[in-house]
């Protein structure tokens, strides 16, 4: 009888512990999404064509989503994952936030070579894109308007269309790193992962207000964002 108490009490304790090692497996995961992101926003604004800095500055929060490969499922069909950050406080104004983790779902996502994964970036770049977005699950085109975001050193050329959209949209694959129109695509939070890595349940508006601490392995795009773009330079804000 012992024996059968104590070979319970070891599997017991065997599945526990299992579970312990995959919860960690799986927080490293989104922790690697995280350092992921750092690269790819690191890679992009140092290239020499690539978003505006004037764009940039006045962006509300940045997203991005490293690696986007097509789904098996349908024609086209593409699943990514990645995180947002925004400048914190309640008018946006304060320094890049601790980042929420996001999914990208899109019928056909962007412009794919040949297979390739795809880097994405979305600039939200008013209060009103900032509400939706982390708000609910939000389609691009419908529940905010979006466009392809323009590339080079200066925006001055860049449409009304364009400079009036909620969101801007970027993508490369392959080295080419283009405006990109992502309009039929969806964005959420992505409520497990948030969980995983800040250790309990979180709302993505409650990571980005201002108040959770960032996690190391965000620290470095928190500290990228924080040096190119230190100040929201929107009309009526750039004085904060």
């Amino acid at each position: 009888m012992r024996r059968r108490q104590w070979t319970t009490r070891m599997g017991a304790v065997a599945a526990i512990g299992a579970i312990a090692i995959t919860a960690i497996g799986a927080q490293g995961k989104e922790e690697d999404r995280l350092r992921a992101c750092a690269t790819v926003l690191q890679e992009i604004l140092g290239m020499p064509d690539a978003i505006p800095k004037e764009l940039l500055d006045k962006a509300e929060c940045v997203i991005v989503f490293p690696s986007v490969k097509k789904g098996a499922v349908g024609v086209g069909a593409s699943y990514g994952r990645g995180a947002i950050t925004c400048r914190s406080g309640d008018t946006y104004t304060g320094p890049w936030s601790a980042p929420a983790l996001f999914a990208l779902e899109g019928g056909s996502v962007g412009f794919q070579i040949g297979g390739q994964a795809t880097d994405y970036v979305l600039l939200v770049m008013n209060d009103r894109g900032a509400s939706s977005v982390l708000g609910s699950k939000v389609k691009l085109g419908a529940d905010a308007s979006a466009a392809a975001g323009p590339k080079g050193r200066h925006a001055g050329a860049a449409t009304d269309i364009v400079m009036n959209a909620e969101m801007l949209t970027y993508s490369r694959s392959k080295g080419l790193f283009a405006g990109v129109s992502l309009e039929g695509s969806t964005l959420r939070s992505d409520g497990n992962a948030n969980e995983l890595v800040y250790g309990r349940e979180i709302s993505a508006r409650e990571i980005v207000r201002g108040d959770v601490q960032v996690p190391a392995a965000a620290r470095p795009m928190i500290d990228l964002l924080n040096k190119e773009s230190p100040k929201n330079l929107s009309e009526g804000k750039g004085s904060h």
